[in-house]
């Protein structure tokens, strides 16, 4: 196969996206992502229904042509669910269960580190996602997000601390926020966390799965299914969209998400991308937009577990907003990071995403905010990716349910 070029050939593959006016200006052209290659997704659809738009899904495929390869550094650790590099180089892992570990990229594990509040570990539960401070090389402070048992059933969590100056404890943990209301259901919590642009926190928090609490992902006055953006402190952060209806709540960013287990800040622009599971089919790539609405359970390109549609069965809707992309079947995305090193030329601000029940890290080719090629790496592990994120050496670093720390990097 070609790598891809201007040609006219290519023009007819990437129609949705490329055009030789792009290449008018190098500093305009994206990189060369790599070899065209049919759709990775060959197994039938779910359901019927129709893309919005030509490249929302099975978008051609792309190869890496630059030789790397995956490592396994530890095999050592139990359920990991998110992983951040530390200024030093290390990593900082959170365990299901509610322990939070440091790890060398020589495979050294420590031991837990004490100090943090309870999680509910059941079901979809337990210690998530994780960052660190911005100002973390002098203040120390890491927020993660978890599980927590309470009146009436769990919440999503945001809780904050200091790693202590010999990184066996973290000081002073308090929760922050707590996603109300609280329900017994231990499915859907969402989970990521991440600072924007504006030193604000962005949580992603799901909509709990059962009947009961999913229409709660369309209502302003519950913090169920929602991207929610805080202070340090907690608190509504300033230039918060307003949402209008009774009881809105002032620390929404958008509506409409079933589970987000994934957030990464697009290198480039600065917005902020997300990932989100949906039921048979519809798992979904979207780019946030403050005060939009992202459409669950009213709009999805999934069906029922059952094969019934989900409500009325449609996939688009006025006001409510499409996914930059999805699958069907679903590959259960998570965690994810855009590629900003230089080691491997054709991952340039390409997306990368841990899939779950798909048993691969999946690589999305974007240009002007729309996919235009995709790749499956690591497939042959048959590993479920929880989690994966760049470290300051430029290698990408994944964490799988089994257990395992991959390096990703330029052989």
């Amino acid at each position: 196969m070609k790598k891809i070029t201007c040609s006219l050939a290519l023009l007819t593959i990437f129609s949705i996206s490329l055009s030789c006016s792009s290449c008018s200006n190098d500093k305009d052209n994206p990189a060369d992502p790599g070899t065209v290659t049919d759709p990775v997704e060959t197994n039938d659809p779910n359901s019927s229904y129709t893309p919005a738009f030509a490249g929302q899904t099975r978008i051609s495929g792309v190869k890496t042509n630059t030789s790397f390869q995956g490592v396994v550094i530890t095999s050592a650790l139990a359920n990991p669910w998110g992983v951040k590099m530390l200024p030093d180089g290390r990593l900082l892992i959170t365990e299901k269960a509610g322990q939070m570990r440091i790890v060398t990229t020589e495979g050294v594990v420590s031991n837990p580190i004490t100090g943090l509040p309870a999680v509910n570990a059941s079901g979809q539960g337990g210690l998530l996602g994780l960052c660190l401070d911005p100002d973390f090389a002098s203040n120390k402070m890491i927020y993660w997000v978890f599980s927590e048992s309470t009146t009436g059933g769990n919440n999503t969590a945001v809780a904050k601390g200091k790693l202590s100056a010999d990184e066996k404890t973290i000081e002073g943990a308090t929760v922050i926020y707590r996603a109300k209301p609280a329900n017994p259901s231990n499915l859907h919590y969402g989970g990521r966390i991440l600072f924007d642009k504006t030193g604000n926190l962005v949580v992603s928090t799901g909509e709990r799965s059962v009947l009961e609490t999913r229409p709660l992902a369309q209502s302003v006055a519950s913090g169920l299914g929602k991207i929610i953006r805080l202070t340090k402190e907690g608190q509504p952060a300033s230039g918060n969209p307003v949402f209008t209806g009774t009881g809105a709540l002032p620390e929404l960013y958008s509506i409409g998400h079933r589970n987000p287990q994934g957030l990464a800040i697009h290198p480039v622009t600065g917005e902020i991308w997300e990932s989100e599971h949906g039921p048979r089919g519809g798992d979904e790539i979207n780019r946030l937009k403050a005060g939009a609405n992202f459409g669950w359970p009213t709009i999805t390109y999934g069906i029922e577990y059952s094969g019934e549609k989900v409500g009325a069965g449609i996939q688009q809707q006025s006001g409510m907003e499409q996914p930059v992309y999805y699958w069907d079947p679903v590959v259960s995305p998570s965690g994810m990071t855009f590629y900003t090193g230089t080691r491997v030329p054709e991952w340039e601000n390409n997306l990368f995403i841990g899939a779950l029940s798909g048993m691969h890290i999946v690589r999305l080719a974007i240009e002007n905010n729309k996919v235009v090629g995709e790749e499956r790496l690591l497939a042959s592990e048959n590993q479920r990716f929880r989690d994966i994120t760049q470290g300051s050496d430029g290698a990408l670093y994944a964490v799988t349910d089994q257990g395992r720390l991959y390096k990703i990097d330029k052989k």
